[in-house]
């Protein structure tokens, strides 16, 4: 995946994060990182986790992936390849690599992705 600077920041309640709020789900940005940031929070523990939309697999593509219901799985529509969204895993063939992640940081009132 090629480096890009990301900076993103917003508050809380803004509504484009609206499905964040109660732990699980999973949002898309569209202009941030090469093909988008996905954002989800962890069910397990609330917290926060970033991962640029760019497949893994043929990255010169810039292929986004497209999240499925569950929020956990997102599917590179390009090549089938599935990844976990709970850390960027790749979890069917022919995906190989990891989501690229970047850094999360939150407070009481804002996320901030970054890399």
């Amino acid at each position: 995946i090629p480096s890009v600077p990301v900076s993103f920041r917003a508050s809380l309640s803004d509504p484009r994060l609206s499905s964040l709020t109660n732990g699980g789900g999973v949002v898309v940005l569209l202009g941030y990182g090469v093909s988008g940031l996905i954002i989800c929070r962890r069910p397990d523990n609330n917290a926060y986790v970033a991962f640029d939309r760019c497949s893994t697999v043929n990255p010169s593509k810039k292929c986004a992936l497209v999240p499925d219901n569950s929020g956990y799985l997102a599917t590179d529509p390009c090549s089938g390849g599935k990844f976990s969204l709970l850390d960027g895993t790749a979890m069917r063939a022919p995906a190989s690599r990891p989501l690229k992640q970047y850094q999360v940081y939150t407070d009481n009132f804002t996320i901030t992705v970054s890399n």
